[in-house]
């Protein structure tokens, strides 16, 4: 068979395999490690995306993929413990979710690491920048500063009247100091006056809406992290039964009381951290592969909280929203 015949053969016989069979072929066989912060219920979806994102890339499960799940449980006491059964495991990448992160890239530098991350990976010591990652590590970062400009300027759209905002913010959230000179500067710009609480705790969380209530601020603005998630059901029936709109960026929040918010559609940030699994296990390193921040977003409505506060939603935000809770 002359050469040019064997390559058409061979390019041939490839071409004619199913799609699926081709993609397992394209993919090596796959042994990830996952440790979550948080309790396994809590963390269910962003597992389930990362396991849809590897399947758009060909991994399946058990053929070329298997998933070990960890999940501290809300105990950051007990993440090096579950890092060292992962290694014994002889993973060959551990991805990261919520409050795990730092501690799993800074408890070890053998096994590279995925992240998606709330907070900004050079503020916390895991980027020299966005373009140079640090430490074996990469993925994800969910800090965009000015989203929290952008939440002030939706909440003068809805409610131009408010001339005195509340911001509760958890002040170990690296990059959160950039968010709040950020936040200040547009409040400066439409005429709004902010206090600030820092909370990093539930004793400090107490003290700030106890001093908070004092102030009489027309709204509160909930930086987005992990600690405020945890203690979203606390702020918002704080705020609901002060009549005071809550703003914030994760839909989970506006699913649970708040006004709105606007921010990274979370499971789909997360399906994006397949893509770098793939990568480096292809070859690549993490410090060849720069972190990355959303690119979907997802605007979403709280009418029932709305008709509570007798907060008259526009139109004009309306039919902007992904998504209107009834």
């Amino acid at each position: 068979m002359r050469r040019r015949e064997f390559i058409e053969f061979v390019c041939g016989a490839v071409t004619a395999l199913p799609i699926d069979l081709r993609a397992a072929q394209a993919s090596r066989s796959a042994h990830i490690g996952f440790i979550s912060g948080l309790d396994q219920s809590a963390a269910t979806d962003f597992l389930n995306a990362l396991r849809d994102g590897l399947a758009t890339l060909g991994y399946t499960e058990p053929a070329t993929l298997k998933i070990d799940g960890r999940f501290a449980d809300y105990k950051r006491e007990r993440i090096p413990s579950l890092i060292q059964e992962l290694e014994q495991q002889r993973v060959d990448i551990i991805v990261t979710h919520a409050a795990a992160t730092l501690p799993v890239v800074m408890g070890q530098h053998h096994v590279p690491v995925v992240y998606e991350l709330s907070a900004d990976p050079p503020s916390l010591g895991l980027a020299a920048d966005l373009a140079h990652p640090l430490h074996n590590a990469t993925g994800v970062s969910l800090m965009l500063i000015e989203m929290n400009g952008k939440r002030l300027e939706l909440l003068h759209e809805i409610a131009p009247q408010i001339t005195r905002v509340a911001v509760i913010a958890n002040p170990l959230h690296g990059g959160m100091q950039l968010e709040r000179i950020d936040f200040e500067s547009k409040g400066k710009e439409l005429g709004i006056a902010v206090s600030f609480f820092a909370t990093s705790n539930r004793a400090e969380l107490d003290q700030a809406l106890t001093r908070l209530a004092d102030e009489s601020p027309q709204a509160l603005v909930a930086f987005s992290d992990a600690f405020i998630v945890d203690n979203k059901n606390y702020i918002i029936n704080f705020a609901m039964s002060r009549r005071l709109p809550v703003i914030s960026g994760w839909a989970v929040m506006a699913e649970n009381g708040a006004l709105c918010t606007y921010g990274p559609r979370l499971a789909e940030s997360y399906r994006r951290t397949a893509y770098f699994v793939d990568r480096i296990l292809k070859g690549s390193t993490p410090a060849q592969l720069p972190i990355e921040r959303p690119t979907i977003f997802e605007l979403v409505v709280n009418l029932n909280s709305a008709r509570t506060l007798g907060v008259t939603i526009p139109s004009s935000v309306l039919v902007r929203a992904d998504r209107v809770i009834e």
